[in-house]
């Protein structure tokens, strides 16, 4: 990816201590973990991303049901719950 473009964000000095926890966590920048963030929560993945991606999920030829049958399946009764 191309990084042409720069922008200054002011963060809190507890927000900035966490974005660096984190990022040294996953081994990357504080940059590279906003923009990561900002391409989640944004959307900001192609079309042809997106149809990759329904592909890959496509090819793992997982078991799908009807809806009624996937929330019996996946959302336990009341009743459950409370045993």
């Amino acid at each position: 990816m191309e990084l042409s473009k720069k922008t200054t964000i002011l963060f809190s000095p507890d927000l900035y201590t966490r974005l660096q926890t984190l990022a040294a966590e996953k081994g990357v920048s504080v940059g590279k973990l906003v923009r990561s963030a900002c391409e989640v929560h944004y959307g900001l993945h192609s079309a042809e991303d997106r149809l990759a991606a329904v592909s890959a999920l496509k090819e793992l030829k997982l078991p799908v049901g009807s809806v009624r049958q996937m929330k019996r399946q996946s959302v336990p009764e009341p009743q459950e719950l409370l045993s």
